[in-house]
């Protein structure tokens, strides 16, 4: 199914996968068979060819089940299969301590060093930063991602400082050109010297020495391990230029015109794009670097002992987060970044959790409630008890999964990276095939081509089919190719991070690009998953509020959904609770499936079923006023009856709660040509009650679904052509987001839900369902655009460097031309993907309703 595979696990890289021989592999008794994941960091990729070069490096390694290499945040994800010792008792070299985890980690982290060698010997410069999801070197994701930020901004530097140095250099051939068309005008004496071929030359010497070096070894070193890339052909194209003019001065009989500029353009180009796409890389990850900056880096850690806050006393310590330990407890002041996961254990206030969930509005917090690290603190001072911090808080977990994610491939991408891999051989082959054709028959074929050399006589298709070669060197451009997915699935996918989205990588997006269908869970997904008192009828005389106080005085002692709705109904305020009065001690009873009874203020009062609360005698039990309200027809309600000494004093009608923004989600879907289905294990009349509310048609709604029932119905609905998304949120419908082709979270729910799913909705609100399809597609749509743009640009602008236009239109690209073209490819894939952003305008914000419900409720701020 497509709702589960790769790294999609929150707080790890990748699940083990064990051998199924006994424990055993290879006849070797006690070892085990295993695939796990190493994260590795790469260094000195530049285009599409260097990203294949590194992936066949490491698939080349027999322990290599597949490699997926990232060209725009620099890493790679490698699965590996490991044979590791089982625990052996009597071996008296291995210490009582290592455990057959320490023995997996050990032995995956030897490999990965394996592996990164290897890719360093190829010129590539690599690291392991987590092996089975254990930071290497105590090196955290957060840290890495960090550091790799510092690199590019260094990078950043390095490289305008060569761009300058370059343009500097161009401009003084661009004087000399000038100089050069204004001998007429008698120009000053001082800008004849940058005319003369010598100054030129040693433009072009210092400008290859100097800021294009880096190009030159690179290329070389490249070419020489096998694996050619864009910067070889920019070498070679720079050096058959200087090459040229090296041979006009060095042989004059030749007559050809010298080419020295040319080198020095066309590196002022090359690096200019590289700086420009640097930058870039940079903003496309800013989502990601803000989801970085939200902890906090330091913290007030309240010292053991210290019970309670005197103003302006000294009861906490500033240290740093990375200090702080489960079960300390630390102060949060109003406007902090709460830097742990924790529970209040002192204080109220307002928490805006909208970085991590995308919620707008202050979610309230009283003690017990739980407050996630990143969050921000409003008004309020409150003492958390630390539950997780560090790489174990939810913003962490976030950041390792959103890495992950960016680490899979859409199988669009596939193509690319198979053409890429080999694109530099084929342009070397192209370049090849040029000056065979225009240094041979093809002036022959076109004579009138020999106007556009600069050269006269024997030698001039000599000249002309150097130039065309070399500009077919320069002008392509694998690094289009290789960036086409990567960015765009940067981009979106830390767009969504933002936004509370948690979308598992390019094959994710990719699938739900065809999406058709989309089946919802109804309990907890469609609704909120708790019940409400929604209509109460009490008997002549009675009044309603002593009613509900009274079934609430029993219930409270309950902690039945139901129990807490009737609390819920009577008030759950710190100022309600206190009006509803307390049972005897002793008395109250509870009957599982029925109900509760307890005395309250000298009477027996008895909450649940009819037939419970009047001892059995339903007929006639039931007063008009109270059976016209039980007995409508109402098919998404359970009625609660209350009963005063054993007779019937009312009924409160029960019915789970819709989510506010539920029916805008269905019909925005429904607007899209989405096909809505309901699932639901309630009754088929309940599940109908709620789906045709919501504008679901009833041919679409299906209840008394059991778990398994489930994936079997999102299998049904796959065999007859639907391409299927499945939204739920609890254990029972792990089995069908697994099924489908992808699964849907909620992030509320049970955390077996989230481990299958390939989309988490941290904002737990159907309309984020809505807003992942559409960032899908629009991520999706901007893969094929970069793509299409990438492989037009290279079919297009690699036969008219090599001269297809040339006998037609005199038309014929200069290698620094063509340089600036190949710059301009990539910038343009890049900035394509960064309009991305625009999306995160359209997406949905949480309804305004479910904040306050949230609020009194206390118990599901979670």
């Amino acid at each position: 199914g497509g709702g589960g595979g790769g790294a999609s696990r929150l707080n790890a890289s990748a699940t083990a996968s064990f051998s199924t021989d006994d424990g055993q592999r290879g006849g070797d008794v006690g070892v085990r068979w295993l695939e796990e994941v190493v994260m590795l960091d790469v260094r000195g990729m530049h285009c599409g060819g260097c990203a294949a070069n590194v992936r066949r490096t490491l698939e080349a390694d027999g322990s290599v089940v597949s490699a997926s290499v990232n060209l725009a945040n620099e890493s790679a994800l490698v699965r590996i299969g490991v044979d590791v010792p089982a625990d052996a008792p009597n071996d008296v070299s291995t210490p009582a301590t290592t455990n057959f985890e320490d023995k997996v980690v050990t032995a995956v982290r030897a490999v990965g060093e394996k592996l990164a060698s290897a890719v360093t010997e190829r010129g590539f410069p690599t690291s392991v930063r987590e092996a089975c999801g254990v930071a290497v070197s105590n090196v955290s994701a957060t840290d890495a991602a960090l550091s790799k930020r510092e690199d590019r901004l260094r990078r950043i530097r390095e490289s305008t400082k060569r761009v300058v140095v370059a343009w500097a250099l161009a401009a003084t051939c661009l004087i000399g050109h000038a100089a050069h068309m204004l001998q007429g005008c008698c120009p000053p004496a001082f800008l004849k010297v940058f005319c003369s071929t010598p100054v030129h030359a040693g433009l072009s010497v210092f400008a290859m020495l100097g800021p294009g070096r880096e190009i030159f070894v690179d290329g070389w070193n490249s070419l020489k391990s096998g694996g050619p890339n864009m910067n070889t052909l920019v070498s070679l194209g720079a050096l058959a230029s200087f090459g040229m003019s090296t041979a006009a001065v060095m042989l004059p009989k030749l007559g050809w015109p010298t080419f020295f500029e040319e080198p020095v353009m066309l590196l002022a180009f090359v690096l200019l794009g590289r700086a420009v796409e640097e930058r870039a890389k940079l903003r496309a990850t800013s989502d990601m670097s803000a989801l970085l900056n939200l902890l906090p880096p330091t913290a007030r850690l309240v010292p053991k002992g210290v019970d309670e806050v005197k103003e302006g006393g000294e009861y906490y310590r500033t240290v740093p987060t990375a200090v702080i330990r489960p079960e300390d407890t630390i102060l949060v002041l109003p406007g902090d970044r709460i830097p742990v996961d924790g529970v209040v254990v002192k204080g109220v206030s307002q928490v805006d959790e909208a970085a991590i969930n995308g919620e707008p509005i202050p979610r309230a917090k009283r003690v017990g409630d739980e407050v996630s690290a990143g969050t921000v603190n409003c008004d309020g001072a409150i003492t958390v008890r630390v539950v997780s911090s560090g790489e174990e808080t939810q913003v962490a977990g976030i950041v390792r999964m959103v890495e992950a994610a960016q680490q899979r491939e859409a199988p669009v991408q596939r193509l690319a990276d198979e053409v890429s891999g080999k694109f530099t051989y084929g342009v070397m082959g192209v370049s090849a095939a040029t000056f065979a054709f225009w240094s041979t028959i093809g002036t022959k074929i076109f004579p009138k081509v020999l106007a556009s050399a600069a050269a006269t006589g024997a030698n001039a298709p000599l000249l002309l089919g150097l130039q065309m070669a070399a500009s077919v060197l320069v002008v392509a451009c694998p690094c289009a190719l290789g960036l086409a997915t990567p960015t765009a699935v940067l981009v979106g996918t830390s767009l969504g991070a933002r936004h509370g989205l948690l979308i598992r990588g390019g094959d994710v997006l990719e699938r739900t690009h065809e999406l058709d269908t989309v089946v919802f869970d109804k309990t907890g997904t469609l609704t909120v998953g708790r019940p409400v008192v929604r209509k109460v009828a009490v008997r002549d005389g009675l009044k309603e509020a002593d009613v509900i106080a009274s079934a609430a005085a029993v219930e409270k002692l309950s902690r039945h959904p139901l129990a807490l709705a009737v609390v819920a109904a009577a008030g759950a305020s710190a100022s309600a609770v206190a009006k509803i009065p307390d049972a005897d001690d002793g008395s109250f009873r509870q009957e599982p499936g029925a109900g509760a009874v307890a005395a309250v203020r000298g009477r027996t009062v008895a909450v649940g079923t009819l037939a419970f609360v009047t001892g059995g005698k339903n007929e006639g039990a039931v007063p008009p006023e109270v059976a016209e309200v039980a007995s409508a027809s109402n098919p998404g309600r359970t009625p609660v009856f209350v009963a005063f000494d054993g007779i019937v004093a009312g009924v409160l009608e029960m019915e789970d709660e819709v989510r506010a923004d539920a029916a805008s989600a269905v019909a925005r879907l429904q607007r899209r040509g989405l096909r809505t289905v309901l699932l639901s294990g309630d009754r088929q009349e309940t599940a109908e009650s709620v789906g045709m509310s919501l504008g679901i048609a009833r041919e679409d709604i299906y209840g008394d679904v059991r778990p398994e029932g489930k994936a079997q119905l999102v299998e049904k609905l796959q065999k007859g052509g639907a391409t299927v998304a499945m939204v739920g949120d609890g254990i029972n419908d792990a089995a069908a987001l697994a099924q489908a082709d992808v699964g849907v979270a909620m992030a509320g729910g049970v955390g077996a839900a989230s481990e299958v799913a390939s989309i988490v909705l941290l904002g737990d609100s159907p309309s984020q369902v809505v807003d992942s399809i559409e960032l899908s597609k629009a991520t999706f749509a901007k893969i094929k655009q970069n793509l299409a743009w990438a492989f037009a640009y290279n079919a297009v602008g690699i036969p008219i460097a090599a001269g297809a236009l040339l006998p037609f239109t005199g038309l014929a690209l200069t290698p620094s031309v063509a340089g600036g073209l190949m710059g301009f490819s990539s910038i343009g894939v890049m900035a394509n993907s960064l309009l991305l952003q625009l999306t995160g305008k359209k997406l949905s914000k949480m309804p305004e309703s479910t904040k306050g419900e949230d609020d009194e409720g206390g118990d599901e701020n979670v």
